[in-house]
């Protein structure tokens, strides 16, 4: 456990100086920094797994959540003898490695976490990602579409997790086994996107362009690229009720569960009852799919199921 010593924290053996430990980070709920660096040292077993020699990038605000922010892609100077750090395409990124790197930053009010969907030096995805993303301000309809995605997927042979982003969105989380690469991954997406956007027509969209969607949801398969990024899974969001991005159950998706229900305030109580559920998924065989879009065959079979 972290120890404190005249505003400094003292974390594996490395000392952070912590700033205004009374600053609100979110008003809304009354969580100040310090409340804050203790909701991040008990998340941190469950966020850093997804962290790990990724490329991160951070929002950060330094006023607290609703105030001004902005994304931190180059690690903050001066930069830690205990944080690594790996370069891509120019920028020297943070890789959130343990307790101490994620304390640092949080006493920097990097309010989110995005990590980079591979690892720093490899060109193939850690997991697959489908983003839905809605393109009204509240979707009521958002759980319905995560959970016409996953039983698409399941009658494809594949099991999913989905999670919240802890803002409008869910994202359906993919185990991988090695090898496989994103354009594969973007291949089966295209396939399945297009697969419930012919299905249900009035939910979802492939469509890039924000304006041109309607008021569907984006049904996105191209985020999952090499350099980009989404939310974490247990990441804070800097909203009014600091939302976290959280697993679920399949159960909870049909009941209509409110992103807004998974929050820093009650999310280790949650993971105390229901764990990882992402760590629970063992790889699944997308390479079935992948050949069978190879050979041209995928999208014929997928009619006759």
């Amino acid at each position: 456990m972290p120890r404190q010593v005249k505003g400094t924290l003292v974390i594996e053996g490395q000392e952070i100086q912590i700033s205004n430990p009374d600053k609100p980070l979110w008003p809304e709920v009354g969580i100040t920094k310090a409340m804050y660096l203790q909701k991040l040292a008990a998340l941190s077993p469950f966020l850093l797994r997804y962290c790990r020699n990724r490329l991160l990038t951070t929002i950060r605000y330094p006023h607290g959540a609703g105030d001004e922010s902005f994304y931190q892609k180059n690690a903050p100077e001066p930069t830690p003898d205990f944080v690594q750090t790996a370069v891509h395409e120019n920028i020297r990124y943070v890789l959130l490695n343990g307790l101490p790197e994620l304390l640092w930053l949080g006493n920097l009010a990097a309010l989110e976490f995005h990590p980079s969907l591979h690892y720093a030096g490899s060109p193939l995805p850690c997991e697959w990602m489908i983003d839905l993303d809605p393109s009204l301000p509240e979707e009521p309809r958002i759980m319905e579409a995560a959970s016409i995605v996953g039983d698409t997927l399941r009658s494809l042979g594949i099991e999913s997790v989905p999670k919240t982003s802890g803002a409008t969105g869910v994202q359906i989380i993919v185990t991988i086994p090695e090898g496989v690469t994103f354009d594969e991954l973007r291949s089966v997406g295209l396939f399945v996107g297009q697969y419930v956007t012919e299905k249900h027509p009035k939910l979802f969209t492939i469509e890039r362009l924000k304006k041109h969607r309607g008021d569907k949801i984006y049904f996105d398969y191209l985020q999952h690229y090499s350099g980009r990024t989404l939310a974490a899974p247990y990441t804070p969001r800097a909203r009014p009720l600091a939302t976290v991005s959280t697993p679920l159950t399949w159960e909870e998706v049909k009941s209509n569960v409110s992103p807004t229900d998974f929050h820093l305030l009650n999310i280790e109580e949650r993971l105390k009852e229901k764990g990882d559920l992402l760590q629970m998924l063992p790889p699944q065989p997308v390479q079935d799919i992948i050949r069978h879009l190879k050979t041209g065959t995928g999208r014929g079979s997928k009619r006759k199921g």
